[in-house]
């Protein structure tokens, strides 16, 4: 339980920095560029447009690994159509407040998102649960081509951003999702998750450790009856 809550607050703080993102309209997140392109493009909700970008996803994992893994592909899709509920929810409640006008307040909302981003991504990962296509595609390409992760993150961002510039030029003539705060995000969200999980992601191991422990201790401490002590061993 405390594996699947860190998993579900870490994925409701990734919809809340993308979204933070979006409202500072300065590019947004690798992560989302090609779902708010579609968005933008077709007039329906980011959420709705999350799922069919990651359907988008499926399907290049399928065309580069060679492999369809039916149960894999609906536990991605449940996974990315929460990640979309969540992004509707939290750009609604940021519409509750005052949208940023000035370019300081703009900045601020971007810079904001790099470390709320951050810190989901943080939750998401330690969680050690099933990814998203986003984020599967990434160890796919790594696989296929033999890079390093890192180096394969940057691709699976290109091909993300890419299709989010095609999609808003073809659409709405304009770049639309893609701007320097993505260019801002695509460096940097790494650069502090990283420094995150190197002095935090320990702390969130070991609390979820401890509760298998309990668990474990609990167990260890129940009595079993004599008949069944040869059974049980």
């Amino acid at each position: 339980m405390r594996r699947l809550c860190l998993y579900i607050v870490g994925l409701f703080f990734l919809s809340l920095g993308v979204s933070f993102s979006i409202q500072a309209d300065l590019g947004v997140s690798p992560v989302s560029s090609l779902a708010y392109a579609f968005s933008l493009s077709f007039g329906l909700s980011v959420g709705m447009m999350t799922g069919a970008a990651n359907i988008l996803f499926i399907i290049v994992q399928v065309i580069l690994s060679k492999q369809f893994k039916l149960r894999e592909s609906i536990v991605q899709l449940m996974i990315a159509f929460l990640f979309g509920f969540f992004m509707d929810v939290t750009l609604f409640l940021l519409q509750l407040f005052p949208t940023p006008e000035t370019l300081v307040m703009r900045w601020g909302f971007l810079m904001i998102s790099l470390f709320v981003v951050a810190l989901g991504l943080l939750g998401y990962f330690s969680a050690k649960l099933p990814l998203m296509p986003y984020d599967e595609l990434t160890h796919v390409i790594s696989e296929k081509f033999k890079m390093k992760f890192s180096k394969a993150k940057i691709s699976s961002d290109l091909f993300n951003v890419g299709g989010a510039g095609f999609v808003c030029i073809i659409f709405t003539q304009s770049l639309g999702s893609i701007g320097i705060g993505t260019l801002i995000a695509a460096y940097f969200i790494g650069k502090i998750v990283g420094w995150l999980m190197i002095h935090y992601q320990k702390y969130l191991v070991e609390w979820i450790n401890n509760n298998r422990k309990d668990y474990k201790k609990s167990q260890g401490n129940t009595t079993l009856p004599k008949e069944n002590t040869s059974l049980s061993s």
